[in-house]
């Protein structure tokens, strides 16, 4: 985070450590894939004999194509997430080198803002697994979905997202999945962005020698995806900044933006200098986006430093016909306790 907005025990802008915590382990749904959908992880005495250098301690999340437990590294005693793939899965070429890739990406990053990944591997059945930090705190998709965010905090959590793609934009790494529910918040307020399933190094000749994810595949989601990667063009890290202006809209309104949307300051009470950070961020040709994320993050920390003279309450309106409006400050069921992702099996 920026030495404006230091990260502390308080949580993020007013979402308290005890109010992230006590809600529940709920909310963190997986989905089944394909003919995969019945298969059962091993339990934790099963995964204990897998993993003898850990304590499995809980499954927290599992689905069709994977499953995650809670673990305490022995060697180091600490706590742990292992995330772990059906044997079918691992057996499939094309899961398996997404996984190993994710893996390997995921194992370069070193970033205070994105999820580490401690060691990776295949178990002596055949399981491809890696060990990953383990975050307590829960998803931005819940956070939106459930107490909902006020502007000052979605800036801030823009910010931190902001400053983890800067640094793997830097290192060649565009993400191509950037949404609300790739994006943890931990419960001291700090953002954690994960899931490099779908990453790639923006080199062409590296996805060539690779074989996977050319030009022309299609993958992401569809939300939130730029107009370039819908089409199966090649991206670039613009397509990450597109994806973030999505992010933004949604964390203000409560929605993502389809067809024709009502700006953000004509919805709620927010800087109308905020809206053209959405705009430019979600411009249709990518020369017309901010060229970096450091770029985005810099305004968006102008705007939260300064005050608009020309800023007024917003005008009552109608509902927007693209989609209906939703409240942001309604309470819904649990926020996780702990999470972490598992590549195309998190609810988006």
């Amino acid at each position: 985070m920026p030495s404006e907005n230091p990260n502390n025990a308080n949580g993020l802008g007013g979402l308290s450590p005890d109010e992230l915590f006590a809600r529940g382990m709920q909310s963190v749904k997986m989905t089944g894939a394909g003919g995969l959908t019945t298969w059962e992880p091993p339990s934790v005495a099963e995964a204990a004999m897998l993993f003898p250098a850990y304590e499995v301690l809980e499954i927290i999340g599992r689905g069709g194509m994977g499953a995650v437990y809670r673990a305490r590294q022995l060697a180091l005693d600490r706590i742990v997430a292992i995330k772990l793939l059906p044997l079918e899965v691992s057996v499939d070429r094309d899961f398996a080198e997404r996984f190993k890739r994710e893996a390997r990406t995921m194992a370069k990053m070193n970033h205070p803002n994105i999820v580490s990944v401690f060691d990776f591997g295949t178990t002596k059945e055949g399981h491809l697994f890696f060990v990953m930090e383990f975050v307590e705190g829960t998803t931005l998709h819940h956070i939106i979905k459930t107490t909902g965010l006020k502007p000052p905090q979605a800036l801030e959590i823009i910010m931190g997202t902001c400053e983890a793609l800067h640094y793997a934009h830097a290192e060649g790494v565009v993400h191509r999945d950037i949404k609300p529910a790739n994006i943890l918040v931990d419960t001291r307020g700090r953002v954690k962005v994960t899931d490099f399933g779908l990453a790639r190094h923006n080199s062409p000749s590296a996805e060539q020698l690779a074989g996977y994810t050319m030009t022309g595949t299609i993958l992401g989601t569809p939300d939130y995806m730029a107009p370039e990667q819908k089409r199966g063009m090649h991206v670039d890290h613009r397509a990450d900044i597109y994806s973030l202006g999505v992010m933004l809209y949604e964390m203000l309104c409560g929605q993502v933006p389809q067809g024709v949307f009502d700006l953000p300051s004509q919805r709620i009470a927010v800087d109308e200098r905020v809206d053209q950070v959405v705009i430019r961020a979600m411009q249709q040709e990518p020369d017309r986006r901010y060229q970096n994320t450091d770029e985005m993050r810099h305004e968006v920390q102008t705007i939260r430093g300064t005050v608009n003279p020309n800023a007024r309450a917003p005008q009552p309106r109608g509902v927007s016909t693209s989609s209906s409006r939703k409240n942001p400050a309604l309470i819904g069921g649990g926020i996780v306790a702990v999470v972490a992702i598992i590549v195309g099996v998190w609810q988006p």
